[in-house]
Order: C-alpha cells, then structure tokens, then sequence
C-alpha cells in the first residue's frame, strides 16, 4: 500500500488526499491550522462559489495564466464531477448568474463539512503541523520534517499549501520554499483578484457606497486597447474600488504601472445617452426651483452627490433653472464614464488569489508530478495558475488535487 502525505488541507489537499484514499493509499493530511479548508469558508462571501458550469473550454478560457496546462485535469474531474461529489456527501448545488454554482444552503461551511466528510469515509488521517522541509535523496522525495523537527516518511508528497492570499488562513508561502527544495522555479508572485488603489482623491467621499448595476470598462493606456468591461457590482473604499467586478478587472492588468489603466464606470448602463439626456432634462426642469444636488438624488446615491457635482463643475447649492447646457453635457459624460486612474494593485495579502508558483513546464499536466524529484506532486494555487472569479480558481484546486492524488497512490 501506497503511503501519501498531503501538505495542507485546503481545497486542492482534501481532493487530493480523499482521492488517494479512494485509490488504495494509506493518507496523511499535515496541516498547520486546528481546522481544514479556512480559505473554502471564506470564500464567495461566506456562500462559496465551488465550481463553474461552463464546459471545458471555457474553463480553459476563463485561465489566462498557463489554461492548456490544465486540459488533462479539468478533462479528468469536472465541475459535475465535484457536484456530484458533494451531493454525495450531503450538500446539493445550483446554478447562478454567469454559470456560477453554489451550494444549495448558500452556507461555505456546507461544503468544507462535506469535504472533511469525504476524507474521513476514506480513511485519511489528519494531524496540525506545520511543514518546514522535503526529505529528499538522490532525486526522490521520501517525506517530509515539521518545524518541530519530526519526520514523516512516504513514498509520494502532495504539495498543496496554497499562495501567499490571506495569510490568516495559513496560506504563507510554505509551498514555494518546498518547491525552491526541490530545485523548482518559482515565477514572480503578484496579487490577483484583488481591490485596487485609485488616484482620485474624492473616492474617501464615498467610502462604503456600492453599485449594485454597473458597467465597469478598463482601458490600457498603452495599447489603447479595452482590457475588460462588464456589468455588476463595486464598492468604493478609503484607497480605492473593490467588489466582484473590481476583482474580475484586476486579473486582466498585466505589468501594472501607475497610470497605465483607466477605469471607467458606466452609472447608468440601462439608458442609451440619448435616453439619459433626455432624462436629465426632464429632472432639471422638474427641479427647476429646486438645487442640484436635490436633483443629483433622484439620479444617484447620495454620497455621490457632491462629488458627481464637483466633477461636473456644477454647484451644488445652485439652483437647477442655472444650469448651462455645457455643464448638462458634461453632467451626462460624468454619469456615463465616471473615470478612475489606477495607482497599484492591494498588498498580496488582500488579493483572492497569488498569480505565479511553481512553473508548470517542470510539472507533468496529467499527474501533477514533479518533472525533476520523483515522489513529489504539487496541486493547487501553489502552481502557476490563476484564473478570473466565477468558481475557476476552486475548479483548479479540485481538478489537479484529483489528479495528483490519483496518480500518487498508484506509484
């Protein structure tokens, strides 16, 4: 019988580790926090996007880093896959917006329950360490060291730490210095999925104000191409903007500089610019005793108030009947392209998910072996893999932890 430690129980790990299990392994996870998968339960907001229903290739679509690594996995364990898993386990999912699927319960925790009870039907064993060193020996991984020191031997080592995304979660970076032990390549790690910071100073005016139906475009100011533009959900903060679309926008903004992407937010995405034109002169001459900002309320939320004001070089306090038709026009440009100048991404620590890892050309795509030390595997976001928001990133955590399971148990 095969002998498989599992570093970390998060996603990748407790596929991997069940699968191998399933396989006829005799498993151990080695994980450093007293409970397994905190990232899972925080992820979604609390609900848990745990997979995407799209097909396969536009699972492949959806990872601009490194997606044909990922054919064999996502081939091999699917999002039905994982569904059915979970449902074997107690936990029924749906299909939401954009493909996005959720536990039934739209409760994370449903989930982590279903995948510790799926470990544990397979006999894996689960112990706290913190994993510190490979055992390694002529080319061959033969176990691992905690940092107290003991040893655990095996004939296969699943690593699957996770990146260096919310620390408080464990996910520090260990499985990078176990990788550079092994003699792996380590590509630049970089936040993704993650708040960014904005020039503008008026955004501290609406700190906490969420667009709930908005069109969020992004533009390369050096290609003067269009990187990314959808329709959702944004929360302006102290530094900046977050939200789903936010975080959606930031995977695409590669060699971030300060300046170089333009963020442009369509307030009023349901009316053509003729239709708010005509709109606006029906509020302004039904206000036309009233002041601007009375005005500005009916139309946006009042935090925005002043600062939409300003921008457009209204007065607030002025009356409506005083508005010229140049400050209507810019008025209605505000309104349809509200813009914003990136400065930086959010620290690493604030981002979803790490783009960058392990390089995937020393790791065989179908088994998640190690192409340089036998016995070793990696899975999960500890690769050089990332994808945009939808349930992906979870879709390649089970994917390649299946796949490396599987593969280690019949070595």
């Amino acid at each position: 019988m095969s002998r498989v430690l599992v570093i970390g129980g998060g996603a990748a790990g407790l596929l991997a580790a069940g699968t191998a299990a399933q396989w006829g392994a005799e498993v151990t996870v080695l994980e450093r926090n007293p409970r397994l998968a905190r990232k899972v339960m925080i992820t979604g907001k609390g609900r848990c996007n745990v997979t995407n229903a799209s097909d396969l290739q536009q699972l492949i679509a959806h990872v601009p880093r490194n997606g044909r690594f990922l054919y064999s996995a996502f081939s091999n364990f699917t999002s039905e896959d994982i569904r059915e898993l979970l449902s074997q386990y107690g936990v029924e999912t749906k299909v939401e917006r954009g493909n996005r699927v959720f536990p039934v319960s739209d409760k994370a925790v449903d989930v982590v329950d279903a995948l510790v009870r799926f470990v544990h039907a397979n006999g894996v064993r689960v112990r706290q360490a913190r994993v510190t060193d490979l055992i390694l020996d002529n080319g061959v991984c033969g176990g691992v060291i905690d940092e107290d020191g003991t040893r655990y031997e095996a004939d296969a080592v699943i690593v699957c730490t996770g990146g260096l995304s919310y620390p408080r979660t464990g996910s520090t970076g260990d499985g990078y210095h176990l990788a550079k032990q092994a003699g792996h390549t380590v590509t630049t790690l970089l936040p993704s999925l993650v708040p960014l910071c904005t020039r503008e100073y008026d955004v501290t005016q609406m700190q906490g104000l969420s667009l709930k139906n908005c069109t969020l475009r992004v533009t390369d100011t050096v290609t003067g191409k269009t990187v990314f533009e959808e329709l959702g959900e944004m929360m302006f903060t102290h530094f900046g903007v977050t939200g789903p679309l936010v975080l959606s926008a930031s995977a695409h903004m590669k060699d971030m500089a300060v300046g170089r992407y333009i963020l442009s937010i369509d307030l009023k995405p349901a009316l053509s610019e003729q239709q708010l034109s005509d709109r606006l002169l029906r509020e302004l001459e039904a206000h036309k005793h009233a002041t601007v900002a009375t005005m500005l309320a009916t139309l946006l939320p009042r935090s925005m108030v002043k600062v939409m004001a300003d921008r457009s070089g209204l007065q607030a306090s002025a009356p409506c009947h005083s508005v010229t038709r140049e400050q209507r026009l810019r008025l209605l440009e505000k309104l349809k392209n509200f813009t914003l100048t990136v400065e930086a991404f959010r620290p690493i620590d604030e981002a979803v998910i790490t783009s960058g890892g392990v390089e995937v050309k020393e790791v065989d795509a179908k088994t998640m072996a190690s192409r340089l030390v036998d016995g070793l595997y990696f899975a999960g976001e500890v690769l050089d893999v990332d994808a945009y928001t939808g349930g992906y990133n979870l879709q390649i955590a089970f994917s390649t932890g299946a796949a490396a399971g599987r593969a280690a148990a019949q070595r």
